[in-house]
């Protein structure tokens, strides 16, 4: 299998999703791209902002991409491994300086403030400017594909194909699958989170460019009809929707048909034995489609076998 390297240029960054975009470079299924990034907002160092940009094609987070898999039509499983996610030396993250219907009730949607952070990849800390230190978990929030239909498309919400999915369990070792929704599936991503919890709910994590990704993407013959991934500790499944009771429910069904598909057990059997060993969790509530993933521990459950 081949390494492609995708240089960080003008050529191969965008900032919104889209099947009309000119992929930068295409690959069989089973290589890996190796990539760096910006951060979300364009930096290229803190308060310096990447040039040229165009306002309108570069509304969005900074995305690597897009590539095209060969073979990879409508309809099939994209899987994605995420083999390496390096965060850069600095990032920065805030709270409470705008509106959205959170701040607005909280009462915060003015005088917030800023933390700007050193981040040491190697012993995987990182610092803010008033000294805190906290353990990172670096993973990509952008990870996904365009939807189907033709013209620009916000990088904001998550989708069926992925995007700003913003889901801290996707760190390195993860398995994420994707439905395809064009030919060539026109990969892209970004968006490096040093650290993030569920929920994100400043609407910012430690934003940070990405040193170096590592990606192998390959064909999957898993059908999948939202993403799901192989997490180092569990399996996920993902739902996002503008009710966070909507988004429950599309993590769960998928929990439901995984636990059907992986151990022959029926619908109410898995709902059952769900309600005893998945989690829900609240992946964010700040991309204007709220979402929820359930998570299902791979030592959770175990089944006598026929000697």
């Amino acid at each position: 299998m081949t390494l492609h390297e995708i240089p960080l240029e003008r050529r191969t960054l965008h900032g919104h999703f889209s099947r009309d975009l000119e992929p930068v470079v295409t690959i069989d299924s089973g290589d890996t791209i190796a990539f760096a990034c910006l951060d979300s907002g364009w930096n290229v160092e803190p308060g310096t902002k990447y040039e040229p940009r165009d306002p309108e094609l570069d509304a969005g987070h900074a995305l690597i991409g897009p590539v095209e898999v060969r073979d990879a039509t409508a309809g099939r499983t994209l899987e994605v491994s995420v083999d390496r996610v390096v965060p850069g030396a600095w990032g920065w993250c805030g709270a409470g300086d705008w509106s959205t219907p959170l701040n607005e009730r909280l009462g915060l949607t003015t005088g917030g403030v800023y933390l700007h952070w050193e981040l040491d990849a190697t012993s995987g800390t990182g610092r803010d400017d008033r000294g805190r230190e906290l353990a990172l978990r670096p993973f990509l929030g952008v990870l996904g594909m365009p939807p189907p239909e033709h013209g620009m498309h916000s990088t904001t919400p998550p989708r069926i194909w992925g995007g700003n999915i913003d889901c801290k369990e996707l760190v390195e070792g993860t398995r994420l699958y994707l439905p395809v929704p064009v030919d060539g599936g026109l990969f892209s991503a970004g968006d490096c989170h040093a650290r993030q919890g569920d929920g994100e709910v400043s609407q910012l994590a430690i934003e940070c460019p990405l040193e170096r990704g590592e990606l192998t993407l390959r064909l999957s013959e898993l059908e999948v009809g939202t993403p799901i991934a192989w997490t180092p500790e569990a399996r996920a499944t993902l739902g996002f929707h503008e009710d966070l009771d909507e988004a429950a429910s599309i993590a769960l069904d998928a929990m439901l048909e995984l636990m059907g598909r992986e151990h022959d057990v029926g619908r109410a059997d898995a709902l059952a034995l769900a309600s005893l060993v998945v989690d829900f969790r609240i992946t964010q509530v700040v991309n204007e489609v709220q979402g929820v993933h359930a998570l299902l521990p791979h030592d959770a459950l175990a089944f006598p076998t026929n000697s």
